[in-house]
């Protein structure tokens, strides 16, 4: 019996370079990193609307359990100081941070994903003549979610959704900026991909 077992592991090691696939399909090629660049428009919570610009940069997991290839860490920042409407003609607000983003990578070219980030912002704004208390930094809490579309290899154009919570704000209230960013991405790791 020991001797059919043998025979058999022999077979089956000698068999297992003759796969015909050079390499598994989910293997990608390249960094695995995403960065992207977009036009964010936010309501302020101040009675406004502001847009500027905003970048991003995804570390992704491609490899490992299948439960984390869909898993990546971003690092994003916005600055959202242009295309102003309202009555606060100074008002600013910057952050940059990071946290986790999630895939779900059911369809080919388009890949929704969740995410929670984490982030350090600062707001400029104006106050009654002789009050100098005019900016302010707080931890930002902000889920969000959104959606890639593959373009051509790693290009994808991206839409994202994001509802910030600026805790502790004047009078003990919670300040939440909410708004839309579309822009382009580009996937360093699916740049060789088949």
């Amino acid at each position: 019996m020991r001797l059919k077992f043998a025979v058999a592991g022999l077979f089956l090691s000698l068999a297992v370079p003759a796969f015909p696939q050079a390499a598994p399909s989910a293997v990608q090629g390249g960094l695995p990193i995403t960065f992207g660049a977009a036009i964010s428009t936010f309501y302020t919570d101040y009675s406004r609307y502001e847009s500027g610009p905003t970048v991003w940069l995804d570390w992704n997991f491609y490899r490992g359990p299948s439960l984390l290839q869909g898993l990546s860490i971003e690092a994003e920042a916005r600055d959202l100081d242009y295309d102003r409407t309202g009555d606060n003609a100074n008002l600013r607000e910057t952050t940059g941070g990071g946290g986790p983003l999630y895939h779900w990578r059911h369809w080919e070219r388009i890949q929704p994903y969740g995410k929670f980030i984490l982030s350090f912002g600062g707001i400029h704004f104006s106050n009654a003549p002789g009050d100098n208390y005019t900016h302010d930094t707080r931890t930002v809490y902000a889920p969000g979610g959104g959606g890639d579309f593959r373009l051509w290899r790693g290009l994808s154009v991206r839409g994202d959704y994001e509802y910030q919570f600026w805790p502790d704000w004047r009078n003990h209230h919670t300040m939440n900026p909410y708004g839309f960013t579309v822009g382009a991405s580009y996937d360093l790791g699916r740049m060789h991909a088949q």
